[in-house]
């Protein structure tokens, strides 16, 4: 059984570097895929762009989606992700430093499964990684091909 791998979709760079770490210095050693905006994010989910020829069955076991991106924002990124049947059950934690309340009602309300304003203290943001990481790395049960499964009539 291979690792589960984790999306990162994250622009700032001081920022990937941090969730590197947090993830390094709490043994989550999961291959950690970065995608720096929203368009990289689809591409490397539907297996587009630079990401063509990807195995599109090998999807990430959880999405940490950052909402201001260049190109296309977060929430658009989960509308999109959510309108798909290949994508529509993956984990979507926003992991953000957004304190606007419409952010918080939007990623809901377009189906991510967790919401996380990102902590400023490197201590605190390693514990949020810490928890992330075992809840959704080693706990959370994905669902069978990742939404493949038909809805009942």
């Amino acid at each position: 059984m291979t690792k589960k791998k984790i999306l990162l979709v994250e622009d700032n760079p001081d920022d990937v570097e941090l969730t590197l770490r947090a993830f390094k210095k709490n043994n989550i050693v999961n291959e950690v895929i970065v995608a720096r905006d929203g368009i990289e994010a689809l591409d490397y989910l539907f297996a587009t762009g630079a990401y063509e020829g990807r195995d599109i069955t090998d999807t990430p076991a959880v999405i940490l989606l950052d909402l201001k991106l260049p190109k296309m924002d977060g929430i658009e990124v989960l509308k999109r992700l959510r309108g798909n049947e290949h994508t529509r059950l993956l984990p979507v934690v926003i992991l953000t430093s957004s304190k606007e309340d419409k952010d918080l009602i939007n990623g809901y309300l377009f189906g991510c499964n967790s919401y996380i304003r990102k902590p400023v203290d490197f201590v605190q943001f390693s514990e949020a990684v810490k928890e992330l990481g075992i809840y959704w790395i080693l706990l959370n049960e994905l669902p069978p091909t990742h939404g493949t499964v038909k809805e009942q009539p």
